[in-house]
């Protein structure tokens, strides 16, 4: 298990959609923002950093599985609660629960690679073995 951060966003008017009920995709968009500060809070440096000191420009989404559970509104303020559930060789599953006032809003699993750039490539990457300095860090 890794350590859990958690990262807090205020439900604005224009997250709702005319019912005041948060629009979905704003979920997912709360989710990566609570991935990198994750890893920010765990100590580890920028993508651009990493990407100079061990090739590593990021941690692409590769799959994910949401469940959501109640809804919220504007004026909630969110916490999720992010941690990696399985560290795996060259992926790992990091754990979301969104909660609002101790009550489960939305819980999601997503797979996700450390992943570097195809050498002669602008746009190519592929997974690459997780650094143990960065596991390290956010266990």
């Amino acid at each position: 298990m890794s350590k859990q951060i958690i990262y807090t966003v205020r439900v604005e008017f224009g997250d709702c959609d005319p019912g005041r009920i948060v629009w979905f995709p704003n979920f997912f968009r709360w989710i990566d923002a609570a991935s990198r500060h994750f890893f920010v809070t765990c100590g580890v440096l920028s993508w651009s950093e990493t990407e100079k000191a061990l090739g590593v420009i990021g941690t692409p989404l590769v799959d994910t599985h949401a469940r959501f559970v109640t809804t919220a509104t504007y004026d909630d303020v969110l916490e999720i609660h992010t941690s990696v559930a399985e560290w795996r060789e060259k992926s790992f599953v990091q754990r979301y629960r969104i909660m609002c006032k101790k009550k489960l809003i939305m819980e999601c699993d997503e797979v996700r690679i450390f992943a570097e750039r195809l050498p002669g490539s602008e746009t190519g990457i592929r997974a690459v073995p997780i650094p143990p300095s960065i596991r390290t860090l956010c266990e």
